[in-house]
């Protein structure tokens, strides 16, 4: 289970892992979470999906939508 904040800039993830319940966060110091529109009031991403979604990455064109100038 996925849940972005109205600022499309945070995600939280609800992953089960077999032995018990995980929560993952993910925000984005700059842009926003391109996220897919859900007709039917869910969707279904593959893994290739959630994994630019959670690097930032517009999966419908795939390229990052900020790119970091200097690491820390």
């Amino acid at each position: 289970m996925l849940n972005v904040v109205r600022l499309g800039d945070l995600v939280k993830l609800l992953w089960w892992s077999g032995d018990g319940m995980n929560l993952y966060v993910k925000r984005l110091e700059r842009g926003r979470f391109i996220w897919p529109q859900a007709d039917a009031g869910c969707i279904h991403l593959s893994a290739a999906q959630l994994s630019m979604l959670l690097e930032g990455i517009d999966w419908r064109r795939p390229e990052r939508t900020w790119k970091p100038t200097c690491a820390a």
